[in-house]
């Protein structure tokens, strides 16, 4: 286990491979633990880091550092430390969200940014969400196979106010300054089954900044990562191969990935 100390306080973090750096962060249920699939198909030409945000996993339990905005200073504190420059954000929902915030206030230091079950409005987060235990919302979000069982091992672990703070902090976020102008290039990818947040409307779709697309997982719910690890490996490949600043609407032009995926 890697640990680093930001202000006195544990934050838990692991790496694999060897290249430019991604960081991996987690959603709502779970911890750094579920991404260990697709940390692997990452290293081979990249170095991969998941992180524990404050509350969850075997990082820090410390109320005052619940906050979206303390959560982003999270990441700039861990690169800083790391002494890590450009970096490619991953996140997962309440991680996606922490990523986006990120790339807007440090946009130099953010090369690109992919968004897994991010909330494009407030509204489409299910209010569940805030009511359950973390190990309720495993159960619910997580179906019972072996490529499950971390999320739900982990899930237990975080702290119900970690959870319930940064959802109640969403009815203040502005979620459209953060996605509609995006200029970081951006991949969204939501499941289509998602009970936990709803994928993009027609009408969003058609809001999108240039550099930002949206993927459906047809197949998928809360964790398309988890639920097809393959197609989910594929695509992410294929986004951090594009040239720096390219925007992802290529990857839809790309007849050979849409044969890998169907």
């Amino acid at each position: 286990m890697s640990v680093v100390l930001l202000q006195s306080q544990i934050l838990h973090y692991e790496v694999i491979g060897r290249g430019r750096p991604l960081i991996f962060l987690h959603g709502w249920v779970g911890s750094w633990r579920y991404w260990v699939p697709v940390m692997q198909a990452a290293s081979i030409s990249y170095r991969a880091y998941a992180l524990d945000l404050w509350g969850f996993g075997d990082s820090a339990k410390v109320e005052s550092r619940y906050s979206l905005s303390a959560q982003v200073q999270l990441i700039d504190q861990f690169l800083n430390e790391l002494g890590i420059g450009r970096v490619v954000l991953i996140g997962h929902g309440l991680g996606a969200l922490v990523a986006l915030m990120y790339a807007r206030e440090y946009p130099d230091v953010v090369d690109r940014v992919m968004l897994v079950s991010y909330p494009l409005e407030e509204s489409m987060v299910n209010q569940r969400l805030r009511n359950s235990t973390p190990a309720a919302l495993a159960e619910w979000l997580l179906t019972k196979t072996p490529e499950t069982e971390p999320a739900r091992f982990d899930a237990p672990k975080a702290d119900p106010k970690a959870i319930q703070l940064s959802l109640e902090e969403l009815t203040r976020v502005n979620f459209k300054s953060y996605w509609g102008q995006a200029e970081t290039p951006c991949l969204l990818v939501n499941g289509q089954n998602d009970p936990a947040v709803q994928p993009p409307t027609i009408q969003h779709l058609a809001d999108l900044p240039e550099k930002t697309h949206a993927i459906l997982f047809e197949d998928s719910g809360h964790f398309p990562m988890l639920d097809e690890t393959s197609k989910f490996c594929r695509l992410m490949v294929d986004f951090l191969t594009l040239d720096s600043g390219d925007s992802p609407r290529q990857l839809q032009l790309k007849e050979e990935w849409k044969r890998r995926v169907r």
